[in-house]
């Protein structure tokens, strides 16, 4: 076995036989009965990969995504720490800091009335955990952002489908914290890009009122460009 050191702890590959994660005609074609049901099946999926299969997607997503302008033209970047079997950001994370961009994480803060901050985030930051169990850097005041302060999100989901509509978790955070580009002639940032496994596209997702659409998508089969926008 080999490990590398990664934000947040360290990260072990099992051997084992490679498997790229083709989109196929069945995910495809799954039903769009109920949002909890999908997200109990993509859940289950993502959760059914092996540390070996997550990175070998997480490098091809990241190789992907690192010469498209969204990333390239990016100063401000916001991404996550991956839980429950999503696609890995940290390449990119990593990657930017080489490129002297700054990376910031999402932070739940008290008076935020249920909408994100981001914190600056760097290597060795100490991080803690918030009321979801979720890691994020130890609130600072100094460097906190809006969300209106960025060029660039990197957002985790549970599917999506080809018009930039994004499911989530259910709390909604992002879909609020980034309400104000529904207005997108006044706003042209940030740019939301779903971060996912190829196999978490859907034909179609019963839209909200009150979801943001995605600019794009990246995954292990590379950049999808939505049509929504």
């Amino acid at each position: 076995m080999s490990g590398r050191r990664r934000p947040g702890g360290v990260w072990t590959a099992c051997p084992g036989r490679h498997r790229r994660l083709f989109l196929t005609k069945t995910d495809l074609e799954i039903p769009v009965s109920s949002r909890q049901d999908i997200r109990r099946r993509m859940r289950a999926k993502r959760r059914s990969l092996s540390p070996r299969e997550r990175a070998d997607a997480a490098a091809r997503m990241a190789g992907a995504l690192l010469t498209h302008p969204l990333y390239r033209g990016a100063r401000r970047i916001a991404a996550y720490l991956p839980a429950d079997g999503e696609m890995d950001p940290v390449p990119l994370m990593e990657r930017a800091w080489l490129m002297g961009k700054s990376v910031y994480l999402p932070v739940l803060v008290p008076f935020g009335h249920n909408r994100l901050w981001f914190a600056p985030y760097r290597p060795g930051d100490r991080l803690v955990a918030n009321c979801f169990g979720i890691a994020e850097p130890q609130i600072v005041h100094r460097g906190r952002i809006a969300a209106t302060g960025l060029d660039l999100v990197l957002a985790p989901l549970v599917a999506f489908d080809p018009e930039g509509h994004r499911l989530g978790m259910g709390g909604g955070y992002y879909d609020r914290s980034f309400a104000f580009l529904r207005r997108r002639r006044a706003w042209r940032k940030p740019r939301l890009v779903g971060v996912a496994y190829a196999f978490q596209q859907v034909s179609a997702l019963p839209a909200q009122p009150w979801d943001v659409p995605l600019t794009a998508i990246a995954t292990d089969a590379g950049v999808l460009r939505c049509t929504a926008l």
